[in-house]
């Protein structure tokens, strides 16, 4: 009873594709096609001695826009450049102010990631050093990231 239940299927599989290969001439030449007709395979070559129309010309690609530029980044005050410190050491100094998001804490623009807690409290006035890290991540949604190696309180 296994063994009918398997032929059956297999029956049927290899019917189905005997009748799709069975649409040739086998030597590479088409049937015709129930209404009589011979299937469209290629385009048909031209006559060479008619000479060749001038046909549509196909429509050019528009060039693309170059991509628009990124907004500066933000400050926390007036008057301060709105380009991040250069990649290196680099020493902010001023007062910290929190983030809208819990455990945020922000100095002048920047969102400070790491350095030690006790010194970096809201309100506190402090020197931090460290580097600009803006491809980081945060979930604090505010500021440039400024990864912190040492602060001190001034």
């Amino acid at each position: 009873m296994r063994n009918l239940r398997l032929a059956v299927p297999a029956l049927a599989v290899c019917m189905a594709l005997g009748a799709c290969g069975g649409q040739g001439g086998g030597d590479g030449t088409p049937t015709s096609t129930p209404t009589g007709d011979l299937p469209v395979t290629s385009q048909p070559t031209p006559d060479p001695s008619v000479p060749p129309t001038a046909g549509p010309t196909p429509p050019t690609a528009a060039p693309t826009p170059p991509p628009p530029s990124l907004p500066p980044l933000p400050t926390g005050k007036p008057g301060k450049p709105t380009l991040p410190p250069p990649v290196g050491g680099t020493e902010l100094t001023g007062t910290i102010a929190t983030g809208v998001e819990p455990n945020c804490l922000l100095l002048d623009g920047f969102l400070l990631i790491g350095g030690p807690r006790d010194v970096l409290r809201p309100g506190a006035r402090v020197t931090v050093t460290g580097q600009v890290q803006p491809d980081v991540m945060s979930t604090c949604q505010q500021g440039t990231p400024f990864v912190v190696e040492n602060a001190r309180r001034s």
